[in-house]
């Protein structure tokens, strides 16, 4: 193979893996030859050889053969003596540096998560706040700091934000982010190829390590004990640890105890469900970037306002909405009305209209309150369990179409005058007793989740 048939294949892999893959895994490799079949790159370092042959191997095979290349497998050799060689600046964020200058690559970054791109609201500031001041470096105050929510609501996006803004701050900062996902996979890789000192001694000398989703190693003994191992090993370093999941530590069934301790001895932050004002602002800032690709779209006031309103299950689906809002109008070449986002956006707008039934309503009041499901329903009239069927009343009353009499119905044949008193003694409540406004609140958002 010619270096100009190398050329092209890379050019392909380009398209094929994606700028980020590209840079991180492709754009190093050195072809060296061709011979009996096998095509033999230089890389440098093992790892790399390794992690480039199982996840893009197949596409370089298939790119090369495209080429004509007489090609049946491939080999990834490190140079006895490697010459210094020029690379692009990578987006990755830098791997360990360790005395061998052999890297521990994390996973991609993405471009678009910066903390400029990221809209601030009541729900996330505090989020937003304690990642700024993390990614600011200095002393390490909030160890680990663990962001938690549900789908599209920010965590990876301040996550990798806090790379970008540290790698840009400190270029030399040894940091890494990947998945919990990813690292259990290379531990097993490791304990598969006998490396696990190489492992230990790569993950324990980062500056920073970031973690994402670590509720997938609950459960995982193995995982979560060489976890352990490495979360205490960072700290006593006064080494930064940063740690995202989908709930709270201590809701995380099957994680350690001891590690559900570790987790909560930093700053943890709930980054609670988006309200409308946040979701009519990550709007806005769409559109705007938008508005460079599709400079002669018009949108119909009232628009963003009734997408705000409508999709409020998460971030991400808001904004893949207004995706193909804007690229169906733009195919098709007409104004964005409402007309148009009604008939676009059908099945995304079915789909949010999601029915909240009393039964469910009843069923998380009384895991709220920690009362049986018997009693909600049944004859008590004690305050322990009335008020909570107070509650369930009113949200009934307010998250589904059923009438006074069908509301009653369902909580033990009671009658609607019932139902009424409970409803508007929760209405006067609410407004003078924190409390209860708290627990509406709370209840609101689990329920419309």
């Amino acid at each position: 193979m010619t270096n100009e048939q190398w050329g092209l294949v890379r050019n392909k892999l380009q398209k094929a893996v994606g700028q980020n893959n590209y840079t991180n895994w492709i754009e190093p490799l050195e072809f060296a030859q061709v011979e009996d079949g096998v095509a033999t790159f230089l890389v440098p370092t093992n790892f790399m050889g390794n992690w480039v042959d199982r996840n893009f191997g197949d596409n370089i095979l298939k790119h090369m053969l495209g080429e004509g290349v007489a090609v049946s497998r491939l080999e990834f050799s490190v140079p006895s003596v490697a010459a210094p060689r020029k690379t692009a600046p990578t987006k990755a964020v830098s791997a360990p540096k360790l005395a061998d200058k052999e890297e521990l690559p994390g996973a991609s970054l993405d471009a678009r998560f910066t903390f400029d791109s990221f809209v601030v609201g009541k729900p996330n500031e505090l989020a937003h706040a304690a990642a700024r001041r993390v990614a600011e470096g200095g002393p390490v105050t909030f160890n680990p700091l663990f962001l938690y929510g549900g789908v599209g609501l920010g965590k990876t996006h301040l996550m990798h934000a806090i790379a970008w803004e540290m790698q840009a701050r400190n270029p030399e900062l040894r940091v890494v982010y990947l998945s919990a996902e990813q690292f259990m996979y290379r531990f097993v890789q490791a304990i598969r190829e006998k490396q696990m000192m190489d492992f230990k001694q790569l993950f324990r000398s980062v500056d920073v390590l970031m973690v994402d989703d670590v509720q997938f190693i609950a459960g995982k003994d193995s995982t979560q004990e060489e976890f352990f191992h490495t979360f205490n090993a960072l700290v006593d370093q006064n080494k930064q640890i940063i740690i995202s999941a989908d709930r709270a530590p201590g809701e995380i069934k099957d994680l350690e105890d001891r590690i559900k301790s570790r987790l909560q001895c930093g700053l943890v932050v709930d980054l609670h469900p988006t309200d409308y004002e946040l979701r009519l602002g990550v709007l806005q800032t769409k559109v705007s970037q938008f508005r460079e690709q599709y400079k002669d779209l018009v949108i119909a006031e009232g628009v963003l306002e009734f997408l705000a309103h409508r999709i409020s299950t998460n971030v991400r689906v808001l904004e893949g909405a207004l995706m193909r809002l804007f690229a169906f109008a733009s195919l098709v070449g007409r104004e964005i009305t409402l007309e148009l986002t009604q008939d676009c956006l059908a099945d995304i707008l079915r789909a949010s209209d999601r029915k909240v039934t009393v039964e469910e309503i009843q069923r998380k009041v009384s895991e709220h309150y920690n009362i049986r499901l018997s009693d909600l329903i049944g004859p008590k009239r004690v305050r322990t369990i009335a008020r909570p069927r107070q509650v369930a009343m009113y949200l009934a009353k307010q998250l589904t179409s059923r009438s006074l009499p069908e509301i009653g119905r369902r909580f033990g044949g009671r009658d609607h005058t019932t139902v009424m008193h409970g409803v508007k003694r929760i209405g006067e409540l609410k407004g003078v007793d924190n409390q209860i406004a708290e627990d509406l609140e709370l209840l609101r958002r689990a329920l419309e989740a």
